[in-house]
């Protein structure tokens, strides 16, 4: 079984605090197969990352979290950007003409400014015809997200609708990635793209953080972050 941690971010999204190569290293120390970074509306993080797998041992799959009108959405196995805005069934159309698939992140989730996807909209997406099959999991785990009911309501959808369950850290500092994770048959890119398809990935669940620990770790490590951030040729 192969071992993935689909959403996380670098130091290219707004809110992210660890470099691409930092990123890379602390997913091969634990133990991740596979990776894909999802910046917000930022996709150069996720080819850097690509770029530098091979020297780290670890496969990246170059994705984004899209900021749609109806909520984020994740865009794995994309290598261009679907501009920000747009509503969920546009989106994605736009991520099927660019060879990706999508996961829901976080549903209904609240707090910290969080822009999350509802039921409603959801559902309506999986009924379109093209749109539907696009939509491929959902996270019924996101390691780091304060609203802890999110998970309990991606549980239900996943249920009624057949959605690939995934785990993710949605990582915004190095000490939080592969927290949570998604097991899948095989070790590559593509037997994780048909796992995901087919319905046959697993959720991982690790070491579970407090929320105090998630806003102070987040908070103390973009301080330290901010000469890095601040500066476009540290990236």
């Amino acid at each position: 079984m192969g071992l993935a941690d689909l959403h996380m971010h670098t130091i290219f999204s707004y809110d992210g605090t660890a470099t691409v190569p930092a990123v890379l290293n602390r997913a091969r120390q634990v133990g991740l197969d596979l990776i894909a970074i999802t910046d917000h509306d930022e996709i150069r993080g996720a080819l850097l990352a690509e770029q530098l797998a091979p020297q780290f041992g670890v496969q990246v799959i170059p994705g984004v979290e899209i900021s749609t009108k109806d909520g984020d959405l994740l865009a794995l196995g994309i290598r261009g950007l679907v501009p920000a805005d747009l509503s969920l069934i546009e989106t994605l159309l736009q991520v099927e003409q660019l060879g990706g698939i999508c996961i829901v992140p976080h549903l209904m989730a609240g707090g910290m400014g969080m822009k999350s996807l509802n039921f409603f909209s959801v559902l309506k997406a999986m009924r379109h015809s093209v749109a539907g099959r696009i939509l491929a999991g959902i996270e019924t785990h996101n390691a780091t997200v304060l609203d802890r009911s999110s998970r309990l309501y991606a549980e239900e959808l996943a249920f009624h609708t057949g959605l690939a369950r995934t785990g993710n850290s949605d990582a915004h500092v190095l000490g939080a990635i592969g927290l949570g994770a998604t097991e899948f048959p095989g070790k590559t890119i593509e037997d994780l793209m048909r796992a995901l398809r087919e319905g046959t990935t697993v959720v991982r669940r690790n070491a579970s953080w407090s929320s105090a620990r998630i806003v102070g770790g987040w908070a103390w490590n973009y301080l330290l972050s901010t000469p890095t951030r601040v500066l476009p040729f540290s990236k």
